[in-house]
């Protein structure tokens, strides 16, 4: 992506801002077993700001300085670390390649911030997301505040920079956009491949491999969250991440997965037979489901509450959970007594973007949020059958079926970013039987 882009970002938050500093760290290295860190990841708003892809680096917005208003902190290069770790942008990269008006180094930061903070009126941050840097940012405004009888003053308003910036971050611009769609391409080729690879007798980490093959084959550094992949009674845990089960001949397989692309989540979920053909009680529940996924999806477009789609899924949830004779009694009665709650515990889908729970108020002043240009959603309605229940005939048991998409909101409707993803009965098996 380019980074006139991410400068542009940086202009329209310092507007917001008006005065004061913004301080934005990105994230810490995080310590998986002896000598051994996670892969690391930036911090979502650090990225959206900055693109700096190294840690240990805190980014400064300072609307009005004569110097530049753009400050970063990093690594220094170290030819002796940089052996051993890969390579540092340095200072100099931080300038010539990142954009930042004048960079510093990331150990001299206790001894420059506290002059970068004396006499603005307004801290710019995210408290609580890093204690430990929340402490530092403390202590800096502390070492301010003792100036004071040299005539120096100190921030007197600590603002939640969230407020401003996951506005920003809500409304996709049209570089997200081309990013989130070819994340979402990527991620459908891998759905296709699980489907095609797919066979009874293989193991749940065998298809898991498949799909993160394809992701990683297409450029994606990670996935943009543990995949669950989850044949048979497993389909009916929301969150199974195991992934160890051998899958059984006339089972369902739900995958749940996403590829990551330049920090940018696609979230995707499809439910296929693991013999490439449904059952007849399989696909009449998957009807169901994707029937209702249909009237959420219909129902995105400008003017629209976020819940909409939600109400829209549970209607015809509730009236095929009756057709198949898994619910009794009226629609209204039903929805009202939370009755299908017992088949579809979940909501119908969340904002997506740089977190694959993105950031964004989802109500605005105790009323749901109307949707607008720019948003980007799931859709993923479901229905989990587990076995036990002694109302229940043992037909239905062990059927879990989610079915995700991405859907950006559009100034006359909607567009399906993972449109290629196959969905359809009749595509799937065609899919698989090829």
């Amino acid at each position: 992506m380019d980074l006139k882009h991410f400068a542009s970002r940086r202009r329209d938050l310092m507007r917001l801002m008006g005065e004061g500093v913004a301080i934005i760290p990105t994230s810490p290295v995080r310590s998986r077993n002896r000598d051994v860190d996670y892969p690391f990841r930036p911090d979502s708003d650090f990225h959206y700001l900055t693109r700096f892809p190294e840690p240990e680096a805190v980014a400064v917005l300072i609307p009005g300085r004569v110097h530049g208003e753009y400050i970063l902190f990093c690594r220094e290069n170290d030819p002796d670390k940089e052996i051993w770790d890969g390579r540092r942008a340095g200072l100099r990269g931080a300038c010539e390649i990142y954009g930042a008006a004048d960079a510093f180094p990331f150990d001299d930061m206790d001894e420059i911030m506290p002059g970068l903070l004396e006499n603005r009126e307004k801290v710019f941050c995210t408290m609580g997301r890093y204690p430990e840097f929340d402490h530092r940012l403390l202590h800096w405004v502390n070492e301010v505040r003792g100036k004071a009888r040299a005539g120096v003053s100190a921030p007197g308003e600590f603002v939640d920079l969230a407020h401003l910036l996951h506005e920003m971050r809500l409304l996709k611009r049209t570089e997200e956009i081309k990013l989130m769609r070819k994340a979402c391409r990527l991620s459908a080729a891998a759905h296709r491949r699980a489907m095609q690879a797919c066979r009874p007798g293989m193991m749940e980490f065998e298809v898991q491999a498949e799909i993160e093959y394809e992701f990683k084959r297409g450029g994606s550094a990670f996935p943009a969250y543990p995949p669950i992949v989850a044949g048979g009674a497993n389909g009916c845990i929301l969150h199974y991440t195991e992934n160890s089960a051998e899958l059984r001949d006339g089972d369902l397989l739900l995958i749940d997965a996403g590829a990551e692309l330049d920090c940018y989540a696609s979230d995707i979920t499809r439910t296929f037979p693991v013999n490439g053909r449904f059952s007849a009680e399989q696909r009449a529940v998957y009807d169901v489901v994707l029937a209702a996924q249909d009237a959420a999806i219909e129902s995105i477009r400008p003017g629209n509450h976020w819940n909409e789609p939600h109400e829209k899924a549970i209607e015809v949830l509730v009236d095929g959970l009756c057709d198949l004779g898994l619910l009794k009694g009226a629609r209204g009665e039903l929805i009202e007594e939370g009755h299908y709650r017992r088949f579809y515990m979940h909501r119908t889908g969340h904002w997506l973007g740089l977190d694959v729970h993105d950031v964004g108020d989802y109500k605005v002043e105790d009323e749901w949020r109307l949707l607008e240009p720019g948003m980007v959603m799931t859709v993923e309605p479901g229905l989990y059958i587990a076995a036990g229940g002694a109302d229940i005939d043992a037909r239905w048991w062990n059927i879990g079926i989610r079915i995700e998409d991405d859907v950006l909101v559009t100034k006359d409707g909607y567009e399906v970013l993972s449109a290629d993803a196959p969905k359809s009965v009749e595509e799937i098996e065609a899919v698989m039987g090829g």
